[in-house]
């Protein structure tokens, strides 16, 4: 089962809904309507020539600067026995965020989703329970989105040795050896 394959059975059967593709390390990411992320996994996960049975990994990105489509939540799903892997992507409005889950087709997607939620803002609709899994309830920003600096430059309690940025670290050119 190769990727050109894959790619002409799903675009078969869901046409101008499948966005595009791109290979990454040798796995192909297909690009899709959000609308049929479920349609499309449950499609992976019964036809028998595909058999993508296991959902390896669920994430999301934030893409700050593509308007409209700020979040990109991607799927990781494998054929186990043709030892394939396939991602696939979905691209999302940060202001409405809305992807519907994937719970009821793979078990391990309720924690996964639960993640995606806490650190990213997705709202998988139809989640069993969405709420956040490793970050406090009262949190109320994502704290992966790139909303935000890495870190204030204008502190003065901060000692940059602690952190391998000084002038003290690691400085070769005064080591006697």
């Amino acid at each position: 089962m190769d990727d050109k394959f894959i790619f002409e059975k799903i675009h078969q059967k869901f046409g101008e809904q499948i966005i595009g593709f791109e290979e990454n390390y040798d796995i192909m990411a297909v690009y899709a309507d959000k609308e049929i992320n479920l349609k499309l996994l449950q499609y992976l996960y019964d036809d028998p020539e595909l058999g993508f049975k296991f959902l390896t990994d669920l994430t999301a990105i934030h893409y700050p600067d593509n308007k409209g489509e700020e979040l990109v939540v991607t799927y990781l799903v494998y054929n186990m026995l043709k030892k394939k892997h396939l991602r696939l992507k979905f691209k999302l409005d940060i202001q409405k965020p809305d992807i519907y889950t994937a719970t009821s087709l793979h078990a391990g997607a309720n924690w996964l989703e639960r993640e995606c939620y806490d650190f990213f803002g997705v709202n998988f609709v139809g989640h069993p329970n969405l709420i956040r899994i490793m970050n406090v309830e009262e949190m109320d920003y994502f704290p992966l989105r790139k909303e935000y600096p890495l870190e204030d430059q204008t502190r003065k309690d901060k000692d940059d040795d602690m952190f391998g940025r000084g002038d003290s670290h690691f400085n070769l050119g005064k080591l006697n050896i």
